[in-house]
């Protein structure tokens, strides 16, 4: 799906993995008790068609040039609720719509598998973000959660 505005979203293949983590770790959404390979093996591995990227639109004169990876958004759907992560854009590319692009097509993707509800979690202290999702009609939910690690993931340096 290409924009107006410069960008395509499409699926997230294997050989953006290496983008899409230099664009997480830039964006301040990885953390050192997470792999974010191995997130991404096991998103390619359950539901590939719910993870997305946004790329660069190549200039037609340009051949040496290739689309760069400026966005993503990793979602998933149990049956009950979809879920999205990881939910970044480039700095370089903010205030193109692109955040919010990529929110309507996992949204769209989830609504056409029959999904009732859309949830994600935000840092408490990230008021950007909860700005941001809270513009899209998100609403904060009072519930507290758990979480239990079964994998520890053991992070390539």
């Amino acid at each position: 799906m290409e924009h107006s505005t410069g960008y395509a979203i499409r699926q997230f293949l294997a050989s953006d993995t290496e983008a899409a983590v230099a664009l997480w770790e830039a964006c301040g959404l990885t953390r050192p008790w997470n792999d974010p390979r191995a997130d991404i093996a096991r998103s390619l591995g359950a539901q590939p068609e719910l993870f997305l990227v946004a790329t660069t639109v190549d200039d037609a004169d340009s051949a040496a040039s290739s689309p760069a990876v400026i966005g993503t958004v990793m979602g998933g759907y149990d049956g009950h609720r979809g879920w999205m992560y990881y939910l970044a854009t480039s700095p370089e590319h903010r205030g193109l719509g692109l955040g919010r692009a990529l929110v309507h097509e996992i949204e769209r993707k989830l609504e056409a598998l029959g999904c009732p509800k859309a949830q994600l979690m935000v840092r408490a202290e990230n008021a950007a973000a909860i700005g941001f999702y809270t513009e899209l009609g998100y609403e904060t939910n009072d519930v507290l959660v758990l979480g239990k690690r079964l994998i520890t993931d053991t992070p390539r340096p």
